[in-house]
């Protein structure tokens, strides 16, 4: 049996990046014969010390926790057939880690899902922001045997650094994910949004068209952000909702219209798509800004919409809420996209590869 060493920074279905990169492949990999290790850093209980102003001393004791358990990895690393990191191997801007654990000869896969070689628009990192050295993410890609990036903006940027460059998108596991069973004689629509507390600001974004759409249909429309539960917005008679691992598709499925605003910028434009992928994988038409990866998963008008300014924003909105049997076409195509292209099963073999060199 082939063994992975994955190198990560969370615990197991923590993430978004972990779980719809490399974690949902654990039991299709381990069928074929090949176990996978997670080494993570961040325990449940330091999520709520690492990520909160202040609290110094106890982030400085996570950071040696942090370090003992890669120099432990460093010592047992020779078990194991390959070394798979995620994005890095500590948290902060040394690239002591992966170069040791590279020079041990073990074949290192490195994988990305975000620029990460740009400083991380998330305000919410304070001092840890500070510390992370963005411009690392050339030396870890150089590192690398194989490098996989979730899509072409990525792979773009690896290929500067290392000809050994794969792009496996961001994936939906339909066997989670099923269809929302839909009623074409409901009154209320949805419009739905999932994030987290730091990308809340691109929702922030579409709220004058969302207040509009309020005038124009009242109580025809009801709006719900999950990811961030501290969220509110009185207008919209709004508060956001706890994400939960357990509920997230059932939470998901009370969207009717999901939508994935986005800025386009150097940082947007590595994004890998999650949120539309979500929305179209349980079968409800997603609503995109055209940035990056978005323009490859939709074609506008067949399996969703793409909008930029408010105004685009605000008439492809109008379209779904009037046509019941549009929302239901563009959502069957949506999920047929997301089976075809963007599904576990339809890159397994894909990440099978990786470990059959």
């Amino acid at each position: 049996m082939k063994k992975v060493l994955f190198i990560a920074m969370h615990r197991p279905n923590r993430s978004p990046s972990q779980r719809y990169r490399f974690e949902q492949y654990f039991p299709y990999l381990e069928s074929q014969g090949i176990r996978c290790d997670l080494s993570y850093l961040i325990s449940a209980r330091d999520d709520r010390i690492l990520y909160q102003p202040g609290h110094y001393l106890g982030k400085g004791a996570i950071f040696l926790k942090s370090l003992r358990q890669r120099l432990r990895d460093i010592r047992i690393a020779r078990q194991y057939d390959y070394i798979f990191i995620q994005r890095e191997a500590i948290m902060v801007g040394t690239t002591r880690i992966e170069r040791q654990l590279a020079a041990i000869g073990v074949p290192v896969i490195f994988d990305f899902d975000d620029a990460i070689w740009l400083p991380d628009e998330s305000a919410h990192l304070g001092l840890l922001g500070r510390l992370k050295r963005p411009q690392k993410t050339a030396t870890l890609i150089s590192l690398a045997n194989t490098v996989v990036a979730g899509n072409d903006y990525l792979a773009d940027y690896a290929r500067q650094y290392n000809e050994r460059v794969t792009v496996i998108p961001t994936t939906i596991d339909t066997d989670q994910y099923r269809v929302k069973k839909t009623d074409t004689s409901q009154q209320q629509i949805t419009i739905g949004w999932t994030g987290s507390f730091s990308t809340i600001k691109h929702f922030e974004w579409l709220v004058p068209v969302l207040l509009r759409l309020q005038e124009k249909y009242g109580e025809r429309l009801r709006f719900e952000v999950i990811g961030d539960p501290s969220y509110k917005n009185d207008a919209l008679h709004l508060t956001g909702r706890l994400w939960q691992a357990a509920t997230e598709v059932q939470d998901l499925q009370r969207f009717d219209i999901g939508i994935m605003p986005l800025p386009d910028n150097p940082w947007t434009r590595g994004k890998c798509g999650l949120k539309g992928l979500q929305y179209m994988g349980i079968g409800i038409p997603a609503v995109m800004s055209p940035v990056g990866v978005n323009k490859q998963i939709i074609k506008d008008g067949e399996n969703g919409f793409l909008a930029g300014t408010h105004e685009e924003w605000f008439a492809r909105l109008s379209q779904l809420i009037d046509n019941p049997g549009l929302r239901q076409q563009l959502g069957r195509a949506g999920r047929l996209t997301v089976e075809e292209r963007y599904s576990v099963a339809a890159n397994r073999q894909r990440y099978l590869d990786l470990f059959s060199a």
